[in-house]
């Protein structure tokens, strides 16, 4: 399954609208039932309007029918992490704190780094009941 999401990963970041940052990225979330769901940063000359990859992805996913987040791929040329906020938003849909968030780099110096979500993100905002 990692080399589908990886593929289909690098195959979004290949549609990203990055014409100001020239930084494109992809991402891919697989779901709990097994779908792969992609996405990729969409830039803004309004830059607040841009949306990164990951959330995409997520966007897709719950587009598409999905409930939760079994396992996300990235794909960058530096292998940079995810952002506050798209750690955020795979965590509120999550199936668990500790899915896999695994981050590539395609750029001189290919990389592959593994990490669980909950180290990246410990304490996410919940929602107050």
């Amino acid at each position: 399954m990692a080399e589908r999401m990886l593929a289909a990963a690098q195959e979004a970041r290949g549609n990203a609208y990055c014409p100001y940052s020239s930084y494109p990225v992809g991402a891919a979330v697989l779901d709990t039932e097994g779908g792969v769901h992609v996405g990729c940063n969409v830039e803004n000359a309004s830059s607040g309007l841009t949306v990164c990859a990951e959330r995409n992805a997520v966007a897709a996913m719950i587009a598409a029918g999905g409930q939760k987040v079994a396992e996300v791929v990235v794909v960058t040329s530096n292998g940079a992490l995810p952002c506050g906020a798209c750690l955020q938003v795979i965590s509120e849909h999550a199936a668990a704190p500790d899915i896999p968030l695994r981050v590539f780099s395609d750029g001189p110096n290919p990389t592959a780094r593994l990490y669980r979500l909950n180290s990246l993100l410990p304490e996410p905002f919940r929602r107050l009941t």
